[in-house]
């Protein structure tokens, strides 16, 4: 519902939304961006307090009700004033939410789990399990594509009229109406914390705990003076996290395409309806691929192929795209296009990996890089203009030098990372030194190991790139 009520516009356009409001391309852009305005900035602050609050449920589903109302109220709008605060408050609410569930996975779920010898506690055999839960939640998003475009195709076709409305204001009240009932269920069915989740025994909270801290040799807590300000600090300050950032930017400038997708697909000439039927393989395709592709990434521990190799099949899109104007070949494109999100659902796994510790950093990082890196689609916005159409040539060459300049900064990130697992073999106390002493400690106690035994499995601590 994320994503059905944020590009919700985009198919109410093709009914006459644009013209009832008197907006123009510009006007229309416009629109689509300051959603942006309100979004990216306030995922930064959404993360740094959610880490702090000790219902995280009662939080996000606070957010999904507000999002999912405002939708709605889109629906009643007469005016391009109206329509741009509907969507700058569409964005505010929404910016806690992929941020911060992708940060409630972090707690939960682990790079990898460890099945520890009886003999040997320090040592035991791993498997990955982050990568897939993310996925899983990603996939939800891209699946909304292509059920959004299915249920929209149903709402415009029938709804027009009623009740004295158009059908594309249905488009809103409908949808949004199903987000609020979801919000309000979400705040009893979600998780809280390990530590805290009332519907889980006093065992299997310790038990989540442990997992959390075998995972990087160091229990998944803040120390007393790791304030959300100073995990902010700890994240600017590290060159890892503004590398993430620019990746991120360059990334989604190259995705940004799934903000006028149905546009696409109406430029291969169909009716309204089919043109929305249409967008919804593409979008099925990617779910696949993305949980495919991120259940591969956890049993190999491998990231940057499993994030970049998805780019390079939409810049091979975008050259089919660039080459022909062939209904088939350009169809066949956009199932190239849509599967880059299958890369972009690691993204922010591939920054819980290499940012562990301590939470509040993890939380900033992730804010900052999501956040920050969503000025792609705000970029992106007025890169897919109507008068480049249909063939959308220049649009396409952006989002390619986009989408190449993204696979360099990842590879320098793979490279850093690398570096730096080489320093932990090089010298066998590195990674013991690079720890914290008071999450050791908790993490041995937790386990029910020395400190000398956990610090021992904190040596064999390795980063994923």
């Amino acid at each position: 519902m994320n994503y059905i009520d944020r590009n919700g516009i985009t198919t109410a356009r093709l009914k006459g939304m644009q013209q009832d409001l008197g907006i123009s391309d510009i006007q229309y852009a416009t629109v689509i961006a300051v959603l942006y305005a309100s979004y990216c900035p306030g995922q930064i602050p959404s993360n740094m307090l959610l880490n702090y609050l000790p219902r995280p449920s009662l939080y996000i589903g606070l957010c999904v009700v507000l999002w999912g109302l405002t939708s709605a109220l889109t629906g009643v709008t007469k005016s391009f004033a109206g329509i741009l605060l509907c969507r700058l408050f569409v964005g505010l609410p929404e910016s806690a939410f992929y941020p911060g569930v992708s940060y409630l996975l972090s707690r939960w779920y682990t790079k990898k789990v460890i099945a520890n010898s009886c003999k040997n506690p320090t040592h035991g055999t791993t498997l990955q399990e982050l990568a897939f839960r993310f996925a899983i939640l990603y996939s939800g998003q891209l699946i909304s594509n292509a059920f959004g475009a299915l249920m929209a195709a149903g709402i415009l076709e029938n709804m027009e009229g009623k009740r004295g409305f158009r059908a594309w204001r249905w488009l809103f009240f409908i949808e949004g109406s199903i987000t609020i009932f979801i919000g309000f269920a979400s705040m009893w069915l979600l998780p809280n914390y390990p530590y805290n989740t009332f519907w889980m025994s006093h065992d299997e909270r310790r038990l989540a705990l442990v997992r959390v801290s075998e995972d990087a040799g160091e229990a998944d807590q803040d120390n007393a003076d790791d304030s959300p300000l100073k995990g902010f600090q700890m994240a600017i300050s590290d060159p890892l996290v503004l590398i993430f950032t620019l990746q991120t930017v360059a990334q989604i400038l190259g995705l940004s395409f799934v903000n006028f997708f149905p546009t696409l697909t109406q430029t291969l000439g169909f009716s309204t309806t089919m043109s929305l039927l249409l967008a919804a393989p593409p979008w099925v395709f990617a779910s696949i691929a993305c949980c495919l592709s991120a259940w591969h990434a956890d049993r190999t521990g491998e990231r940057f192929f499993h994030i970049a190799g998805w780019w390079w099949g939409v810049i091979a899109g975008f050259i089919i795209g660039l080459s022909t104007m062939s209904i088939p070949a350009r169809y066949v494109a956009m199932f190239l296009m849509a599967s880059g999100y299958a890369g972009f659902a690691m993204n922010l796994v591939w920054v819980s990996n290499a940012i562990a510790r301590p939470p509040a950093k993890r939380a900033a990082a992730i804010g900052i890089v999501n956040g920050v890196g969503n000025l792609g689609n705000l970029i992106g916005s007025y890169t897919w203009k109507a008068e480049w159409g249909p063939q959308y040539h220049q649009s396409m060459i952006i989002s390619l030098a986009a989408l190449t300049f993204s696979t360099l900064l990842a590879l320098v990130i793979r490279q850093m990372l690398i570096n730096k697992n080489k320093q932990f073999t090089i010298d066998d106390n590195a990674a013991s030194k690079d720890a914290d002493r008071t999450r050791v400690e908790e993490a041995a106690r937790l386990e029910g190991l020395t400190l000398q035994q956990a610090m021992e499995r904190r040596k064999s601590y390795r980063y994923l790139y």
